[in-house]
């Protein structure tokens, strides 16, 4: 969510299609977007015709595990497509949409490398830096006070 809102992209009433119903990204990416007040469209492996589904999309969010599932015939002019896909190929390191011919279309396009999984390690030393204060705080407020 940090990635769409530093690129100035408003999940509220956006269409948002996440592709990819995993309990690590796709289901959770999907919560966080209803949170934020986007409609919101989970596609999968069994999803019919599903490069039109996404065209419908403003933000595309792809986490299916594919390498270069998605092709610029699925992405709508303008759009932001988030990459969660890294794969190891003869040619590379590739993500789940095809960047080359993407990136004509998207309005934003997070790389791959170097997009979401940096993005994810400092959001999770973000987060473990946080925890900590919060107990440290909650060890100095405890009764008998922080040793």
């Amino acid at each position: 969510m940090l990635l769409l809102d530093e690129i100035g992209v408003d999940p509220a009433g956006a269409h948002a299609v996440v592709v990819g119903r995993s309990d690590l990204v796709g289901k959770p990416m999907a919560r966080l977007l209803l949170e934020r007040n986007a409609t919101v469209t989970v596609c999968h492996s069994r999803t019919r015709d599903l490069a039109a589904v996404c065209r419908l999309a403003d933000v595309l969010v792809v986490a299916a595990g594919v390498p270069r599932l998605l092709g610029a015939d699925a992405v709508a002019t303008g759009a932001a497509v988030i990459d969660v896909g890294v794969h190891r190929t003869d040619a590379g390191l590739c993500g789940d949409v095809d960047a080359d011919r993407v990136r004509e279309v998207a309005g934003a396009l997070t790389p791959v490398p170097g997009g979401v999984g940096p993005m994810t390690i400092a959001m999770l030393l973000r987060n473990t830096v946080a925890a900590a204060a919060l107990g440290r705080t909650a060890a100095m407020t405890a009764p008998g006070g922080a040793p």
